[in-house]
């Protein structure tokens, strides 16, 4: 009975994310998804705020939740970002730490994940409709966001397993599953861990894999004509040098983006800088536009509500905080507190949406491409990869090749890390014995993705993605006296200075 109900649960995840080959031949696909994305998203998009702005339910789900969160924890935002750094540094290793790879290495895993194309493209479709404002009210989500990624990294890493072969199991799967237990609800938790896992396989097949093929091939087909004509040639290649990496596991994937996220943040932040001189005498009036207009918009968003909607729905989306996604990579770090690596984990909304989505923002305001007629049709279109490469090569001509290089190293770097999340979630299901199985698959959607159009399938893996939420935020919520208790510990050594004499 046990491998029936394994089975049924592969096919459903493979039927749920692969793409269909063609439309004529896969109507029925399209059509069954079309009505389960139409479902999903009555529910995750539900307007709780009717009449301003549109408020989708999800949105408020993860926003309350991170504000409590903040409000519950007292800031720990604010009070240990000093602190993160050193741990980050290397500055609080013990020989009692124990895991597969080091707090920054967690970090910048998480980080490939999450810093990517909604960093460029999305970030553009939100000014544009939502005006400057919409970046003041991004800002204060990812600031908010910053407190969920810290509770659901202290959690996976407080319930995480080692198994026998040393490899780490942890993330949303074993707080759900170990700690609706402690409450006296395992079948309900066991339910919801394996929910969750089912969810983030589909949507690392989805949404963290041909999602980004197709997104990378777009960019690059539009400097390489080649692709154009052979595009699976672009497919080989990156599940080439996708599969170079995963096979390793997460050592090898932490080491690679221990190595892309730095670049891919230089590359970026060096052209951002570029523009910022070339327009340094308009930032005063930049910055008091995106002040002003978060609270007095004058851009068409539907108010004031309008406008922070479009900047919560930009932070949400982009850092991934309350999904439990990032849990699963910071779960490998090897610390002896399991605050410690909670505590690094509140750099990750810091860099992607406060500073990365911050910096697109402030160049597609300068610019002034937001609100330029010529451009309106890319706003129409939702082509904010496009927009933002007209901001960029209206000062730098030859922008374009660079962002082009760019979207693929964020869809690869996104890849990489996603395979992870997706295999730990499969081999949770179906155990540890068949990690290469799932390894193989996710390569063969690379390849499968630059072929084909997946049409319903890629929006109902996003929809799966946000998903995640639910059973996640649950779990914060019923455990955060767990993640008190442990912070009010932590905090107690680290200023009688107890924690420096556990130093190497």
């Amino acid at each position: 009975m046990k491998f029936h109900y394994k089975l049924v649960l592969l096919l459903l995840i493979l039927f749920s994310a692969a793409p269909p080959v063609h439309a004529a031949s896969s109507g029925g696909v399209d059509e069954f998804f079309g009505v389960v994305n139409s479902a999903l998203a009555s529910v995750l998009f539900f307007d709780v705020m009717p009449g301003e702005g549109n408020m989708p339910f999800i949105v408020g789900w993860l926003v309350v939740g991170a504000v409590y969160l903040t409000l519950r924890f007292g800031f720990i935002n604010l009070r240990m970002m000093g602190h993160a750094f050193q741990v980050i540094r290397g500055r609080y290793q013990s020989s009692e730490d124990k895991g597969e790879v080091s707090p920054f290495q967690a970090l910048s895993t998480a980080l490939s994940a999450t810093v990517g194309l909604g960093n460029i493209a999305g970030v553009a479709i939100a000014v544009s409709i939502g005006g400057p404002g919409a970046t003041f009210w991004m800002i204060v989500a990812g600031f908010f966001g910053m407190t969920a990624k810290f509770t659901e990294v202290t959690l996976a890493q407080t319930y995480r397993e080692f198994r026998p072969d040393g490899r780490v199991m942890g993330g949303a799967m074993e707080y759900l599953s170990k700690g609706f237990a402690e409450k006296g609800m395992p079948g309900i938790g066991k339910s919801l861990a394996v929910l969750f896992a089912v969810l983030c396989v589909g949507a690392s097949f989805g949404g963290g894999n041909a999602f980004q093929v197709s997104q990378a091939l777009g960019a690059v087909q539009g400097e390489i004509g080649f692709f154009k004509e052979y595009p699976w040639v672009f497919g080989v290649f990156m599940a080439g040098a996708v599969g170079l990496v995963i096979i390793g596991g997460i050592k090898r994937i932490a080491h690679a983006a221990e190595a892309i996220v730095p670049t891919m943040v230089f590359i970026y932040l060096s052209a951002y800088l570029w523009i910022i001189l070339s327009h340094a005498a308009a930032i005063p009036s930049a910055l008091s536009m995106i002040v002003t207009e978060a609270f007095a918009p004058t851009a068409v968003a539907g108010g004031m509500i309008g406008v922070l909607v479009q900047g919560f729905k930009r932070a949400a989306f982009s850092s991934e905080a309350g999904i439990g996604s990032a849990a699963i990579a910071h779960s490998a770090a090897a610390v002896k507190y399991p605050v410690r690596q909670g505590f690094v984990a509140l750099y990750e909304p810091f860099i992607d949406t406060v500073i990365i989505c911050t910096m697109t923002a402030l160049v597609i305001i300068l610019t002034g491409v937001w609100h330029a007629p010529e451009y309106h049709a890319l706003v129409e279109a939702s082509k904010g990869a496009a927009l933002t490469a007209v901001a960029f090569g209206s000062v730098i001509s030859w922008f374009p090749v660079i962002l082009s290089v760019s979207v693929v190293l964020f869809a690869y770097s996104t890849m990489i890390s996603w395979s992870y999340y997706g295999e730990r979630c499969w081999t949770y299901v179906f155990g540890e014995r068949f990690s290469m199985v799932y390894r193989i698959i996710f390569l063969m959607f690379v390849v499968l993705a630059s072929l084909v159009s997946a049409g319903n399938i890629l929006d109902f893996s996003d929809l799966l993605l946000l998903s995640m939420a639910f059973p996640n935020f649950l779990a914060l919520y019923l455990l955060q006296g767990k993640v008190a208790a442990a912070l009010r510990e932590y905090l107690a050594k680290l200023k009688s200075g107890e924690m420096e004499g556990e130093l190497n």
